[in-house]
């Protein structure tokens, strides 16, 4: 077995996977270690909702046979209101289209370790040169790429990433079919993907019902494990009793059955990235973290950031004289904050803003954003300070002085 790579990878996810497909059609020698064994994969790390768009798909090259349901627009509710936004996106089998990475990238000559728990960079004077996995296996790489996700193995012992419990994102999501699909008194939901926000539900987060065709829908929910979180909160409720209680309660679900075998449980981290790269090493994906802070989109995130690395590595492997120092990688940082996530900081601002609302808050968002022309919610989640102050009141000074005093400490009289 070969020991000796241009680029070893840690992690088949989406980030993993397309970095492969990137360096593999370069004409690299890169190796993909995987912790789940080949004939479950990815039963364990199925755990995406797997929501994305047109853009994803294209800029991949992602085939039409991994979508569950190609979808027409986005619903966002609130405990009595609710906004339908003209928006074409797809829901993807996450498990299928796991599994392509891995078969396309493969038949370019990417080799997959299946098995194989990463849990050490390999150190000579100071920098990384290979991994360690399974206790006492080694192989080495001139660059090394950690996409394992939260648990981070490398790029925690290089001090790479650093992340926070308070940022601690979770979720939990099931497939069901006998969903009423279109309610009365609720938005129709055929082909759609809905996001809720109501603190009954989902304290300091949200819920979601994606159709994936017919009566059958994922229905889950995550929140972050923040201020806003405790403070919405019953101390006598886990994730799995919030996602119970909505299924209880909420009418469209009478009739709905779980579809065995699809239940999902992931997390992330939603805090921003100080540093992503050292010598001869990358962190990519929801290792750095990468997810879109406001509505936790993921995947397109995840596999921008394994492109950028794949560049980057690729500026420095094509001239056999540059090394792969952490000023020669530099360009991944700057690649990923323009790319990748350009207005990271200011969307966790939004992130924070937004769940500190109450319910009622919500209600009014939804009357707001039907009052208003149909680009100022487009405009407001690329952060625009114009379009964001036409979604706020007087009503909304107690939250914004609730949010100062949180975020910077300040305290209005």
């Amino acid at each position: 077995m070969n020991n000796r790579y241009d680029v070893v990878i840690a992690g088949a996810g989406p980030a993993g996977g397309q970095c492969a497909r990137d360096l593999a059609a370069r004409g690299y020698d890169v190796v993909v270690l995987e912790t789940e064994s080949e004939d479950e994969f990815p039963r364990q790390s199925n755990k995406s909702t797997a929501g994305t768009f047109p853009s994803m798909m294209a800029s991949f090259g992602i085939p039409d046979d991994v979508v569950m349901q190609y979808t027409d627009s986005v619903v966002l509710e609130s405990p009595t209101d609710h906004y339908v936004r003209e928006q074409p996106g797809a829901v993807l089998e996450f498990a299928d289209f796991k599994r392509f990475l891995v078969e396309d990238s493969r038949a370019d000559g990417a080799e997959y370790r299946f098995d194989a728990r990463v849990t050490a960079p390999i150190m000579e004077d100071g920098q990384i040169v290979g991994v360690r996995y399974n206790g006492d296996e080694e192989v080495y790489g001139e660059i090394v790429i950690d996409a394992t996700g939260p648990a981070a193995p490398l790029a925690k012992k290089l001090d790479v990433v650093d992340l926070k419990r308070e940022n601690h994102a979770i979720g939990i999501e099931y497939e069901f079919e006998g969903i009423d699909i279109d309610r009365p008194g609720f938005a129709d939901l055929h082909d759609t993907m809905m996001l809720r926000l109501d603190h009954e539900i989902a304290p300091g987060g949200y819920s979601w019902i994606f159709h994936t065709g017919d009566d059958t829908a994922k229905v889950g929910l995550c929140y972050i494990q923040n201020g806003s979180h405790e403070r919405y909160a019953r101390d006598d409720f886990s994730i799995d009793d919030y996602l119970s209680h909505w299924l209880e309660t909420d009418p469209r679900f009478a009739d709905a059955e779980r579809l065995e075998g699809k239940q999902h449980r992931g997390s992330a981290h939603i805090q921003p990235p100080e540093t992503m790269h050292t010598d001869r090493f990358m962190a990519i994906g929801d290792t750095v973290p990468s997810v879109d802070p406001l509505w936790g989109e993921g995947i397109n995130k995840c596999m921008q950031s394994g492109r950028v690395a794949a560049v980057t590595a690729d500026s420095c492997l094509k001239h056999g004289d540059t090394e792969p120092t952490a000023e020669n990688l530099e360009v991944y940082d700057t690649l990923w904050r323009r790319d990748v996530a350009p207005n990271q900081r200011k969307r966790l601002l939004m992130t924070k803003l937004l769940y500190l609302a109450s319910n009622e808050r919500y209600d009014e968002l939804m009357a707001d954003l039907n009052r208003l022309d149909d680009d100022t919610l487009a405009k407001a989640n690329r952060g625009d300070v114009r379009a964001i102050t036409k979604l706020l009141g007087l009503d909304d000074v107690p939250l914004l002085a609730s949010f100062a005093k949180q975020e910077f400490g300040l305290a209005f009289p």
